[in-house]
């Protein structure tokens, strides 16, 4: 099978394709709030999916990082206004360091193709 890369930059690519499955790098958003990370780290997986052929009606699992678990519910609100309803995929959420104390949600997505 091949393997595809988009959005290849020096240390990783944003998304890689192999077989029938695609698997995003973790994305993290930019603002202040919890909220405003959320809407901007899924605005970016939707762009990866698209690019990637897929879509959110097509995630398998998510792992989502946060940076302090008390943000659960805030992410939650966010998450379950941006997920297809009908779809929604197998999800684990945890504590974590992130890479930069500014982050504090990350989004780790595998999906199938369309």
């Amino acid at each position: 099978m091949s393997i595809k890369r988009i959005d290849v930059g020096s240390r990783m690519s944003g998304a890689v394709i192999h077989g029938n499955t695609v698997y995003l790098a973790g994305q993290v958003g930019e603002g202040e709030s919890v909220t405003d990370q959320c809407k901007s780290s899924l605005a970016e997986v939707d762009r990866l999916l698209a690019a990637s052929g897929s879509s959110k009606s097509k995630i398998l699992q998510t792992i989502i990082y946060l940076s302090d678990i008390a943000d659960f519910a805030e992410m939650n609100a966010v998450w379950e206004g941006w997920i297809d309803p009908a779809n929604p995929p197998a999800r684990a959420t945890s504590e974590a360091k992130l890479a930069a104390p500014k982050y504090k949600v990350e989004f780790i997505v595998t999906a199938a193709l369309d």
